[in-house]
């Protein structure tokens, strides 16, 4: 087995998350990870050479692939750069929220000739893998409608949300990607509609915090969505694919799947709280993915395209709110 050696830029919360599933990975060495802010104390922990600047990851010729953890305003620059060094990538979504912006990261991912993954993980868990094998085998016949839960269990800071881009392409860009994903078609027309109901400030930060949006797909299905920036029961993550043959359903992760039975009532256990524990194995499972299509030369799964259509259903949802009407998704 060839040894991959992977340089990451970015050490926050996600960064490091994934340099402590790589470092499990036989036969993956992680040599260098930069972050202005590095904390070279887990680094030097973990083995790693720390650094502040980026440009140590791009000019190590040793450095096969550059994985980007680092804050969203800087992926398509780091994208850009990376391919310039000649370097594969794996980056955390989104590319840009701006369309033109994230054509000129692909363009320079195309004219380089090297790969690009995008941190889609949801597409690698194995409830959300066994729906797609599901649809693709025929079990539940033709699909007419996929329904998609997705609540976070606590509010983000402000600050955050002012610069996320909006919920539309901060939170709800996963189901959008999971919609295309079950459905293996595109989706064409949205229609979008959201309130600020748990705190007015998300509002004043030009944000909502809870949508409902609705999805017309090619293949003629369709797919709803509902979306809320605050669950107090935990992080509620629910997919239900809904066809000609019957339906198949992908329900909460709980700490057991114990359930409680007496005279005073029949009780369960709450959702998993943080999407760092409900989605755990998909993290490892995307950059394993993204590991062996080095090792293939072949493509990732999950394309640049993946990344750039995601967001125009996004902001085409962004649109539809805004104007309180369907809206074609762009091209």
């Amino acid at each position: 087995m060839r040894t991959v050696t992977l340089g990451a830029i970015g050490a926050g919360r996600i960064g490091k998350l994934h340099a402590e599933n790589i470092l499990r990975m036989p036969g993956v060495q992680l040599k260098v990870v930069a972050d202005p802010y590095i904390d070279e104390d887990w680094a030097r922990s973990k083995g790693l050479i720390a650094a502040r600047d980026p440009e140590v990851v791009f000019k190590d010729d040793e450095i096969e692939a550059v994985l980007i953890f680092s804050p969203s305003t800087l992926h398509a620059d780091q994208i850009i750069t990376a391919a310039g060094a000649g370097k594969q990538i794996f980056c955390e979504k989104p590319i840009a929220l701006d369309p033109d912006r994230i054509r000129e990261a692909l363009a320079a991912v195309g004219k380089a000739g090297v790969k690009l993954q995008i941190g889609f993980n949801r597409r690698f868990d194995p409830e959300f893998r066994r729906l797609k094998q599901a649809v693709d085998a025929g079990e539940i016949g033709k699909v007419y409608l996929i329904r998609i839960t997705a609540r976070d269990p606590a509010l983000p800071p402000i600050d955050y949300v002012k610069t996320s881009g909006g919920m539309f392409l901060d939170m709800t860009i996963h189901d959008f990607d999971m919609a295309r994903y079950l459905s293996n078609s595109e989706v064409k027309e949205v229609f979008a509609c959201g309130a600020v109901l748990v705190d007015p400030a998300i509002g004043e930060a030009g944000d909502i915090d809870t949508a409902i949006t609705t999805l017309k797909l090619s293949n003629g299905a369709l797919a709803v969505i509902d979306n809320s920036r605050q669950a107090v029961y935990g992080y509620d993550q629910r997919i239900e694919v809904f066809g000609s043959k019957g339906s198949i359903m992908a329900c909460n992760r709980t700490p057991t799947q114990t359930v409680s039975t007496t005279a005073s009532g029949v009780i369960t256990e709450k959702p998993l709280y943080f999407f760092l524990e409900r989605y755990q194995e998909s993290f490892r499972a995307e950059m394993e993915e993204f590991v062996q299509a080095l090792r293939e030369d072949r493509d990732p799964s999950v394309s640049g395209s993946d990344g750039l259509i995601s967001t125009l259903i996004g902001l085409a949802a962004t649109e539809s709110m805004e104007r309180g009407k369907p809206v074609r998704v762009a091209a």
